[in-house]
C-alpha cells in the first residue's frame, strides 16, 4: 500500500480508533467492532509494551481491510520497530524531525501532535501528513480548526480529544481530515463498539454529503 493510498483511507474514513489494548485477543476484538462499524482505521498506542504484536495480528488477520498504524511514537526508534510490524502509518504527540525523516524513508504518513502555527508549518514542511492538533483540541474545540485554517487553508488535521457524537458534525463542516475517537471505539462488547461505528460512520457521511 503506498502512502498516498493510506492517506486517502484516512481522509476518505474520517475517523480513526485509538486503542490501547493489553491483549491482541482485545485488539482484534476491538478491530472486528470496528470494521463492522464502518471504521476501518485503527491507531494502535505505543503507551503499552505489546503494540507492536497487537499491530502485526490485525494485520495478518484483516490484511488491507483495516489501515493500522502506531500511536504515541516519541522517537525515530519506536517508529522504526513499528513500521517493521506493520505499522501503515505512524502518530504522535509531540513533534520530532527525525520521526519525520524516517517516515519520510520509508513512504509512512506522519501526525505529529502540534500546538504552535510554527510548529505545524515546520512539520509540513518536513514531511507530515497530518496535524495531530493534541491535545489543544480538548481546549479549543471545533472552532481550532478554522483558526488553523483560515491563515492555511491546506493544513491537514487529525484531531482528537473532546470528539463526541453531539459535536462530530461540526468538526467535519470545519474540515477536519480526520477525528480520532477513544471510549466510543475502544469500549464494552465487540457488538456495542459496531453501534457506535455506524453512528459515527452515518454522521460523517451525512455531514460531507449536506457540504457538497
Amino acid at each position: 500500500m503506498f502512502k498516498t493510498d493510506i492517506i486517502t483511507r484516512i481522509e476518505k474514513t474520517g475517523a480513526m480508533a485509538i486503542v490501547r489494548t493489553e491483549t491482541i485477543e482485545r485488539g482484534i476484538e476491538i478491530a472486528q467492532g470496528c470494521l463492522n462499524g464502518g471504521v476501518d482505521v485503527l491507531e494502535i498506542s505505543y503507551t503499552l509494551p505489546n503494540a507492536g504484536e497487537v499491530i502485526e495480528a490485525i494485520n495478518q488477520k484483516f490484511n488491507d481491510q483495516l489501515v493500522v498504524g502506531a500511536g504515541t511514537v516519541l522517537d525515530a526508534e519506536t517508529a522504526r520497530l513499528a513500521i517493521l510490524k506493520g505499522a501503515k502509518f505512524i502518530i504522535a504527540p509531540n513533534f520530532s524531525k527525525e520521526v519525520a525523516r524516517l517516515c519520510n524513508r520509508y513512504q509512512i504518513p506522519y501526525a505529529p501532535g502540534c500546538t504552535t502555527i510554527t510548529e505545524m508549518v515546520e512539520a509540513v514542511e518536513v514531511g507530515a501528513s497530518f496535524i495531530k492538533a493534541f491535545p489543544i483540541s480538548n481546549f479549543y474545540g471545533p472552532e481550532l480548526v478554522s483558526v488553523l485554517k483560515t491563515p492555511i487553508p491546506v493544513m491537514p488535521i487529525l484531531a482528537s480529544g473532546g470528539i463526541t457524537l453531539d459535536n462530530l458534525s461540526d468538526w467535519i463542516k470545519k474540515g477536519t481530515e480526520c477525528c480520532g475517537f477513544g471510549g466510543l471505539l475502544t469500549k464494552g462488547t465487540s457488538e456495542e463498539i459496531t453501534e457506535n461505528a455506524k453512528k459515527i460512520r452515518a454522521i460523517i457521511d451525512e455531514t460531507r454529503s449536506a457540504m457538497k
